[in-house]
């Protein structure tokens, strides 16, 4: 038996009649999300969608401009030092702070000149990062990423307070 999928949106089940149900938004509390990512050109642009979209949906929109930036600036981060690889992206909501943390696959250098060299590099090409979470008394880093196949994982936390004035200007 064909399901009738008309266009107003409404799935309607061939045992049920149609349904109208209003949205729920969520707790901030149930903030868990976690995606894995092509390390393209795109990706940034399709983790700052997905952010705003989240944001939304859990009652936080007054830490969207912090939470965005800073989403766009590790996925940016990422997809450089790993072009055409995956990157696996997390946000978490707890203790009224958004944590993001992000995985790369670019690997850890044994050799303690090249292994000063990029993290310098990368430290450098995350500035803007650096001054958001100042902004926002947040705190952020950068390490191995002993659970990720060896690569490396950037993460930040983001109070609600300092993300909520980062967002006021």
């Amino acid at each position: 038996m064909p399901i009738d999928m008309p266009g107003d949106g409404i799935c309607r089940s061939p045992r049920l009649g149609p349904t109208q149900l209003a949205f729920i938004p969520c707790l901030p509390t149930d903030l868990r999300y976690s995606f894995t990512l092509p390390a393209d050109l795109q990706t940034p642009g399709v983790a700052r969608h997905a952010t705003r979209a989240i944001l939304n949906v859990h009652s936080l929109t007054a830490i969207t401009d912090a939470a965005v930036q800073t989403v766009s600036e590790l996925t940016t981060c990422a997809c450089r030092f790993t072009p055409g690889k995956e990157i696996y992206l997390s946000l978490r909501y707890r203790e009224d702070a958004l944590y993001v943390t992000l995985f790369d696959d670019h690997p850890q250098h044994t050799n303690r000149h090249l292994k000063s060299a990029c993290e310098d590099h990368r430290c450098t090409s995350l500035d803007l990062l650096d001054r958001v979470i100042g902004a926002c008394r947040g705190d952020w880093g950068i390490g191995p990423a002993s659970a990720f196949n060896g690569g490396t994982k950037m993460w930040a936390t983001l109070p609600r307070e300092g993300a909520e004035r980062y967002s006021k200007g």
